[in-house]
């Protein structure tokens, strides 16, 4: 079975689980079971068990898991035990809240460039990161290669946006613009509106009036 047939929820859940360990981690544990690391995540042990098996087989019966090496484990399939270079398209008040994220850069995702279009970002270094004309997106990505495009740009800018990061061979795309963007099938786009998070929070305190 390729990564590719995970369903996205696993995926999820495995961001989940390797938060959940590292926190054990912090905390000094060493080994832990499949029910207590479900109850911590949320998810019946069963769930998690089918998670991890699309993987292999991790842990040992009547023992548990190993706290380390199942956390090292999830890195790897979930590719956050290398370094990903990203570049911010759009440094407004949301984009500048991306650069200034702390854990970002913990987690292995470093902004190596932003763009904007507004002459008065332009020059601004914001958290070690340089704020660029859009204009020299291809020189930029030719001297500080990247893997990863964040769009934070206004909803009419987005698609531009998008276009011009598939144009100059950006492969993975992150969105928070409030509007889907158009993209060939080989390049990976990741959709993160908050203000449908936001309805959907609200549907569900409406059912508690």
């Amino acid at each position: 079975m390729t990564d590719f047939k995970i369903p996205g929820i696993t995926v999820y859940r495995l961001a989940l689980y390797a938060r959940t360990l590292e926190k054990l981690l912090a905390e000094g544990r060493d080994l832990i079971s499949s029910e207590e690391l479900a109850r911590e995540c949320g998810v019946n042990s069963a769930q998690l068990r089918k998670d991890l098996s699309y993987f292999g087989q991790f842990g040992v019966r009547g023992v548990g898991y190993s706290v380390p090496a199942l956390l090292k484990h999830i890195r790897r399939i979930l590719g956050t035990d290398r370094e990903w270079f990203l570049v911010l398209m759009g440094a407004g008040h949301l984009g500048l809240a991306l650069l200034n994220y702390e854990l970002l850069p913990k987690r292995g995702f470093k902004f190596v460039a932003a763009f904007d279009v507004d002459e008065q970002k332009i020059g601004q270094v914001i958290n070690d990161v340089y704020v660029y004309h859009v204009d020299q997106l291809s020189w930029v990505l030719r001297e500080h290669p990247a893997d990863i495009g964040v769009i934070a740009t206004p909803a009419p800018s987005a698609q531009e946006a998008a276009d011009l990061l598939i144009e100059n061979g950006i492969k993975g795309i992150l969105n928070f613009a409030p509007v889907r963007i158009k993209h060939p099938p080989e390049v990976i786009v990741e959709h993160s509106d908050l203000t449908v998070l936001f309805d959907k929070l609200a549907f569900y305190l409406k059912r508690l009036d």
